[in-house]
């Protein structure tokens, strides 16, 4: 069995999986990240009978995979593949069985610790396999057909951790615990005060998202500075502000951003908002 934890380009073109990984946005990070503030964030897809079990609109792909719950894996903004939930994971010759060591020192945010019993519980819902602990900190999946690129595929937003004990809850093990959940219309986050991620992701003191879900309305909000970041694809309304940075480029853009808020030097355009993780990546310059 052997690990793969850098994704083959070709690869993963052939998977389609990450058919849009890629480009650095152009912006550079200015010094190092700093703790505080609140991001707040207006977003498109919201609706009234969302959930944490149910919504597939960004709003709840950022709220679940962005903020309160954690993957096994992770794509990071270069398109690799790294640990998440996950240390290392290895896989039988003809990849159809899957062994993963998972994190010994992880707990949810109502403080009962993430073993193996509950990614089991979280991956039955979306695998077609037999998800066996086979202790605490490690899980063997056993597919029904070979896939070499199961962990790829454990990264996307639909594979996100929760507790066994309450998996239609708010509760995970991401960066940032509910505060305050308002179906299809608002979500307010804080940082929690420890975390397995502490000194390379969540700089944010709180995240805020607020539905929106006329774009020309997400735009104005942005003009008027009443959030930091939208998606939108017509920036026709926010044309000539310098304090408005949109990405990836101008002439095709995905979201704005307020030019207070500070990246790494390269971000996934994957998926909109840093791969959905601009909470977890970002920072106020």
């Amino acid at each position: 069995m052997t690990r793969r934890s850098h994704i083959d380009r070709r690869a993963l073109f052939t998977s389609g999986a990450a058919a849009a990984l890629l480009a650095a946005s152009g912006m550079s990070a200015s010094g190092l990240p700093k703790q505080g503030g609140r991001l707040r964030m207006a977003l498109s897809g919201a609706n009234r009978d969302d959930s944490w079990t149910m919504g597939e609109g960004l709003f709840m792909q950022v709220a679940r995979q962005g903020l309160v719950f954690d993957t096994l894996t992770e794509v990071a903004a270069d398109g690799t593949l790294r640990p998440e939930l996950a240390l290392d994971w290895r896989a039988s010759e003809d990849g159809r069985i899957w062994i993963f060591d998972l994190r010994p020192d992880v707990r949810f945010h109502d403080g009962q610790p993430f073993t193996s019993a509950d990614a089991a519980a979280s991956l039955a819902w979306q695998l077609d396999a037999d998800i066996v602990p086979l202790g605490p900190f490690e899980l063997q999946i056993t597919l029904s057909q070979p896939d070499a690129g199961l962990p790829l595929r454990l990264a996307q937003p639909d594979h996100v951790i929760r507790p066994a004990h309450a998996p239609d809850s708010g509760i995970g093990t991401g960066l940032y615990q509910v505060k305050r959940f308002v179906p299809g219309q608002r979500l307010l986050a804080a940082r929690v005060s420890q975390h397995y991620k502490d000194g390379s992701a969540g700089w944010f003191d709180e995240v805020e998202l607020t539905s929106i879900p006329s774009e020309m309305v997400r735009g104005q909000a942005l003009g008027e500075y009443l959030v930091d970041a939208a998606d939108l694809h017509d920036a026709r309304g926010l044309a000539g502000m310098p304090d408005i940075v949109l990405l990836p480029d101008a002439r095709n853009p995905v979201q704005a951003v307020s030019a207070d808020l500070a990246q790494p030097a390269q971000i996934s355009n994957l998926r909109p908002l840093d791969n959905l993780r601009a909470a977890e990546r970002w920072w106020f310059g």
